[in-house]
């Protein structure tokens, strides 16, 4: 192998996991984005999957962080740490004698050029060579097979951990587009408080992501299922355990999957009329983790009139399409924004 090879990185980094792609191998790596760190912020203990089964079990020394909140950085230091962490993961565990790796980063369509900048320096400081940003929704329209580069519109509707992504995508280009920092993560918030404010009693946040894709559902059919969760009662302090049914959950999720609708009924309102009737004909892609909640697919299609289809792969659409892009990147480097170069 050629000492100086340097592989090249797609990376969706995103606020509940981080998958990274590497071209010419496919997702190599996919990882949650957490980081454990003792309360000094200095001395790193734990990246990904091993920091993440650390949230709400470490002692008052170790903090479990989430650098990334809806979509953007939120701990830049942090940030910079789990990226370096990936990247050295991903290519040099592989590639034991690769340089530095040219990286292509997704972002939310709605970041603004700070957020923009404050990836370009977190992938600067962990390492990276050459750094690209490609917009999430154009990433999960590739990665879901849409026909992006032809004269005809694409709808696609991309449910992370901290965003939503809502775009209409045409000759290689977005035309119309909304972010929502609404996601998978405000949907498991939303069921800690409704377990909080109708039961008294207390569950984490990996209790209510396990309840949200067990029974959770954003369109109810009448199908009721039970789960029995465990918690801390508010009233005495105790340990408790109760059963909680899939009405209690579809109730909860009314709020965070309205407002995804109404960004989707904002997008539609908005789009040109030629593109209009190709959605129609088209239909609407659903990609994301939170895409993958029971009913949604229904209750979209429902309020839009229009037919609504999951993805085939809409955990890893995103990586997927930035992978399939970055396998042209050479051939389309004016389609992303360039920020760094090799000095």
């Amino acid at each position: 192998m050629n000492k100086f090879f340097s592989p090249a990185l797609a990376i969706d980094l995103g606020t509940a996991n981080t998958l990274v792609y590497m071209k010419g191998k496919g997702i190599i790596l996919r990882e949650p984005s957490v980081v454990a760190v003792k309360n000094n912020r200095r001395d790193v203990l734990a990246v990904g999957a091993e920091a993440k089964r650390m949230i709400g079990r470490t002692p008052g020394s170790i903090i479990a962080v989430k650098p990334l909140k809806e979509g953007v950085i939120a701990d830049y230091d942090t940030t910079e740490i789990m990226l370096k962490y990936f990247i050295k993961k991903a290519s040099l565990n592989r590639m034991p004698f690769s340089i530095n790796p040219k990286v292509l980063i997704c972002v939310p369509c709605g970041i603004t050029e700070v957020e923009k900048k404050a990836v370009e320096e977190a992938a600067r400081s962990a390492g990276a060579r050459e750094a690209y940003l490609i917009e999430e929704p154009m990433a999960a329209a590739i990665g879901a097979g849409l026909s992006v580069y032809e004269a005809k519109g694409s709808m696609i509707v991309d449910v992370g951990g901290g965003t939503t992504e809502v775009a209409i995508v045409s000759l290689g280009g977005i035309v119309q587009a909304k972010s929502l920092r609404i996601g998978g993560n405000h949907m498991d918030e939303a069921i800690v408080e409704y377990i909080k404010d109708n039961h008294n009693m207390v569950v984490g946040e990996t209790t209510a992501e396990q309840i949200k894709m067990k029974i959770g559902t954003a369109f109810n059919m009448g199908k009721n299922e039970e789960m029995e969760i465990r918690g801390r009662n508010l009233v005495n302090g105790m340990p408790c355990s109760i059963v909680i049914e899939t009405k209690d959950i579809s109730e909860a999720l009314v709020e965070p999957c309205k407002k995804i609708v109404m960004a989707i009924k904002q997008v539609l309102e908005q789009t040109p009329p030629e593109l209009s009737a190709d959605i129609i004909k088209q239909g609407i892609t659903l990609t994301g983790g939170g895409a993958m909640l029971s009913g949604l697919n229904r209750l979209v299609a429902r309020e839009t009139g229009m037919p609504v289809m999951l993805s085939k792969e809409p955990c890893d659409a995103v990586v997927i399409g930035a992978g399939l892009a970055l396998e042209e990147l050479d051939k389309n480097k004016s389609l992303y924004s360039y920020t760094m170069q090799e000095t």
